[in-house]
């Protein structure tokens, strides 16, 4: 046995994630807070609850698509097409169900 020096791990190809990128998950975190608070009150406001949910999906949909990866935050957890898609369809989706609700 031979005493060989450690190799280093390479690099994760992750990119380097910024603090200013937890600002639009925490705005979307927020808006999703209020929206769920709302539709918890009850029937007079569980329609503008779930509208409220619904759009904050969708703006996070293009938070994803517009700002670069750094900046995206814990919006980012697949490629840009497949986060945007989902937040989009749930947005929809609840959208949906606030006019199904109203």
């Amino acid at each position: 046995m031979s005493a060989q020096p450690r190799k280093h791990r390479a690099t994760s190809a992750r990119p380097e994630r910024d603090a200013r990128g937890l600002l639009a998950y925490l705005v979307v975190l927020a808006g999703a807070a209020i929206g769920l608070l709302e539709a918890w009150h009850g029937t007079t406001y569980g329609y503008t609850g779930a509208a409220v949910l619904g759009w904050v999906l969708l703006a996070a949909a293009a938070a994803r698509l517009v700002l670069p990866p750094r900046l995206s935050g814990l919006l980012a957890s697949r490629h840009k097409a497949i986060d945007a898609l989902a937040f989009a369809m749930l947005g929809g989706s609840i959208l949906g169900l606030a006019l199904w609700l109203s």
